[in-house]
């Protein structure tokens, strides 16, 4: 069960000014606890949002905000005469200790940033438009971190994106079974078993110097970009937890997992689930409006094998968690880790299906 949080009393450990007036739990994220706040600052309603971390997933919350500190810190100084730089970047408000986050009495870690207004965020993709916009906007923010100055930031989860690992955790809780539900996922499993050679194509790539290691976000699917009400613009990259050194590839093929298709995550009816090209097709063109300039010939011929891999991994994560006992993922319901599973591994067949002509798609943008 969720801890009760007192987030009146929490908001006097940061630097906020004004009367509090309320709070909600927001969002839709797995991981962190979420709540909008809102504070009577002379008469104008100001939203915040406040975030408990869930040290469980992150092991290190200072080091993770000190990624997100200098992360979010670096953009907003490429941008000194935006008018509304704070819609375009977040901002992390300090702590009155001047940390960018707080340590509460049972030893949880709080973190706020000031509201993007007029700004929204999509569980589910629903135009191409959408899908060029948050792709630019995740180009964009790449690109603004190129020259991120050293050090290196924190691996705040060490190997989130190493497939080979990811595939060697699934073997773990197979074998294991701690909650017996092997036997109701083998189709799942078979499916697994079957595509183990595509778990170490990029990390090897990687390893050979072939693929530059960038700053990137890591879990850039739809929902953490913020789209501007008004003009659809995506204008926000949120959600930076898991901002660290990473391959471009990852973000990209996260980005085609999760905008290419408009049924919901845990759809049960597979046949809804399908890799819409149109989407891809957008994908790409908003991505290399950004990036284009900056990503070498591997970087860009293996964009579509990226949506591919990408696919399978998070599949894969679903799975493992399910075997495993849902000790990762919030869940809502019983089986709802086998069904994101599900939907994951069926857009990896329709992506398989369309792998040529992605591939060729690229090539002619090239």
């Amino acid at each position: 069960m969720k801890e009760k949080a007192d987030i009146k009393a929490i908001s006097k450990a940061f630097q906020l000014y004004g009367n509090y007036v309320e709070a909600s739990e927001y969002g839709s994220g797995h991981i962190n606890d979420t709540y909008c706040v809102v504070f009577d600052q002379a008469g104008n309603r100001v939203r915040y949002i406040f975030q408990r971390i869930n040290h469980h997933v992150f092991h290190h919350p200072v080091a993770l905000m000190d990624n997100i500190s200098r992360v979010t810190c670096h953009i907003a100084d490429k941008m000194p005469d935006v008018p509304d730089v704070f819609r375009r970047v977040l901002k992390v408000i300090p702590s009155v200790d001047g940390l960018p986050y707080c340590c509460d009495e049972s030893g949880n870690f709080w973190r706020v940033y000031l509201f993007v207004e007029n700004a929204k965020t999509y569980d589910a993709i629903q135009t191409p438009k959408q899908a060029f916009e948050a792709a630019r906007a995740f180009g964009l923010f790449q690109k603004m971190l190129a020259d991120l100055p050293s050090p290196p930031l924190h691996d705040t989860i060490p190997d989130f994106h190493h497939t080979p690992r990811r595939f060697h955790a699934f073997e773990k809780a197979l074998n294991e079974d701690v909650s017996n539900r092997a036997q109701s996922a083998k189709q799942e499993i078979s499916f697994v078993l079957q595509r183990k050679a595509i778990t170490g194509v990029l990390i090897d790539m990687h390893e050979k110097g072939d693929l530059p290691l960038r700053v990137t976000h890591n879990d850039s699917k739809l929902n953490n970009v913020l789209l501007d009400d008004v003009t659809g613009a995506g204008i926000c990259v949120i959600d930076l937890d898991t901002v660290m050194p990473g391959l471009t590839l990852y973000d990209f093929g996260d980005m085609v997992r999760t905008m290419t298709c408009m049924a919901p995550e845990d759809e049960k009816g597979l046949s809804n689930v399908n890799m819409q090209f149109p989407f891809f097709e957008a994908i790409v063109k908003g991505y290399l409006l950004s990036m284009g300039d900056v990503l070498n010939k591997n970087e860009t011929a293996f964009l579509a094998f990226a949506g591919k891999l990408i696919t399978f991994e998070i599949g894969l994560r679903f799975l493992t968690d399910y075997l495993a006992g849902d000790t990762y993922f919030k869940i809502h319901r019983e089986g709802q880790n086998l069904d994101r599973c599900r939907r994951q591994f069926r857009l990896v067949e329709s992506i398989e299906e369309q792998e040529e002509k992605m591939r060729e798609f690229v090539r002619s943008c090239m």
